[in-house]
């Protein structure tokens, strides 16, 4: 594997993201914001916050799968949530959960999660990039 996930002494110790990832590789891939769109360039779950998450992180699997690499070669995640509050904490899960489970990987990642006002369309409602580097 590529990237290393750490949690170092001397900060916090979270469950849900790690505070390092150490990348050794060849090719450093930055991965354009992915939406909740299939393929086709179809909605996936709209007004489904937990949804379009899933669908997000199933975009970034294929996108590195088409270049040799998966979503375990994910170095870092930044996540744009419209609208953010505490609230959502749970449905961002929910949908991570079911796209791990889907993608059959280790979901946890060093995040940003930023809350915005808007993104590019209107029915979006989270917006997630990755840069990731393979060998």
């Amino acid at each position: 594997m590529t990237v290393k996930l750490v949690n170092p002494n001397g900060l916090p110790q979270p469950d849900a993201y790690r505070q390092l990832s150490i990348a050794t590789g060849s090719k450093l891939v930055f991965l354009a914001g992915q939406v909740a769109r299939d393929a086709e360039g179809r909605k996936v779950g709209e007004g489904d916050f937990a949804t379009q998450v899933e669908q997000c992180y199933l975009n970034i699997g294929t996108a590195l799968s088409e270049i040799g690499g998966s979503f375990d070669d994910v170095a870092k995640l930044t996540i744009y949530v419209v609208d953010w509050n505490p609230e959502k904490m749970p449905l961002l899960g929910e949908g991570v959960a079911r796209a791990a489970s889907r993608l059959g990987v280790d979901p946890v990642k060093p995040i940003t999660l930023l809350g915005v006002a808007a993104l590019g369309e209107p029915d979006l409602l989270v917006e997630v990039e990755a840069t990731a580097v393979i060998d």
